[in-house]
């Protein structure tokens, strides 16, 4: 590349306590050039501290905001500072390793792709187990006409050692936000990332509303990057994970997936409802049990737990969304002229919290 074509926009995804692990992989292992603008939506103080000391270091773009954002919030406040050929996606809790940004940039310029997913492998070990190796993200009809959403996603748990010589770049349906190459110019037809799409399924939505229209999507494993979620958690990341996963997030996008795409809730949807709240289960109340009960996993202990979960995490969800509507009015306040009195701000359906 003779020329800077490249943005980098980093954004929160679940937690904050892998910042400095994170930014710092991208700039050990990233010899593409690229302009790279984080968003930090509400860190904890000493995060805060650490993005604002690395922005002057190393001459980066930093957007805070005092309140924290969905995904798609998030995407799109960096994606407005974007004005390079490509834009990266790329979650707070990914570390990558050498090569990755020249082997995305080299698949999209080789293909003509719009987006470009790469070899995406899960916890620690780094670059070890493969978390996604691109998959499936469609619409099929039954005979009776009812529309299901296909997705599926490939070598998921499997060992990278074990597939890596199978692996090949290909078109694929579906690569995933944790770390996504996108040709910026796709934009000019879809518009901005749907942020009615709160916090689950939004690369499907992104995926095949590209598809729809006219671009494409490619798997290219020569990029290997890996998304380290939790648990441990910091005391800090629990307001914000709590939030990120709420069932009233979880709910509003399940339904404006089905509205969006005129589809049928079958099983598919049935089972995300059933096991709804499952990461914090997993990565909150699970360790809890286990602090309380000296060690020992108590299903019992994870159980009287639950109730208390719910009702903290509708608290939070109601709370953030007061604010948020609060803060929407007061700019919609603000943009009008003196004279003129803005009227409250009506929630619309699917920013309302789901009881």
């Amino acid at each position: 590349m003779t020329a800077l074509q490249v943005t980098i926009v980093v954004s929160p995804r679940e937690r904050f306590s892998c910042t400095r692990e994170s930014l710092e992989s991208i700039y050990e292992h990233t010899n593409t050039p690229f302009k790279l603008v984080y968003v930090d939506g509400n860190s904890p103080r000493e995060v805060r501290c650490y993005l604002e000391a690395q922005s002057q270091e190393k001459n980066f773009q930093l957007v805070r905001t005092e309140n924290y954002l969905s995904p798609n919030q998030a995407r799109n406040i960096g994606l407005a500072q974007v004005d390079t050929k490509y834009v990266v996606f790329f979650d707070n809790d990914v570390i990558v390793s050498p090569g990755w940004l020249d082997a995305l940039v080299q698949c999209a310029e080789e293909t003509d792709a719009s987006v470009v997913g790469p070899l995406m492998c899960q916890h620690l070990p780094l670059h070890e187990v493969v978390h996604f190796a691109g998959g499936e993200s469609r619409i099929v009809e039954d005979v009776k006409g009812r529309r299901h959403l296909r997705e599926k996603m490939y070598k998921q748990g499997q060992r990278v050692a074990k597939v890596r010589d199978q692996l090949k770049r290909t078109p694929t349906e579906l690569a995933e936000f944790h770390c996504v190459l996108v040709r910026t110019a796709i934009f000019e037809k879809i518009g901005p990332l749907d942020e009615a799409m709160f916090n689950t399924k939004e690369h499907l939505d992104f995926c095949m509303t590209v598809a729809e229209a006219g671009g494409t999507v490619y798997f290219e494993p020569d990029s290997i990057v890996t998304y380290v979620p939790g648990p441990p958690l910091e005391l800090t990341d629990i307001p914000f994970y709590m939030l990120r996963w709420s069932d009233a997030w979880v709910l509003n996008s399940l339904q404006r997936l089905r509205e969006k795409w005129d589809l049928t809730e079958d099983g598919y949807f049935k089972y995300k409802y059933k096991v709804l709240g499952w990461r914090r289960r997993e990565t909150i109340l699970r360790p809890l049990s286990r602090k309380l009960t000296f060690g020992i996993k108590s299903q019992w202990m994870e159980k009287v737990l639950v109730p208390f979960d719910k009702v903290l995490n509708r608290y939070l969800t109601d709370r953030y969304m007061k604010k948020y509507l609060d803060q929407k009015q007061q700019q919609a306040a603000n943009s009008l002229p003196p004279a003129i009195t803005a009227k409250p701000l009506q929630p619309t359906k699917t920013m309302t919290a789901v009881k």
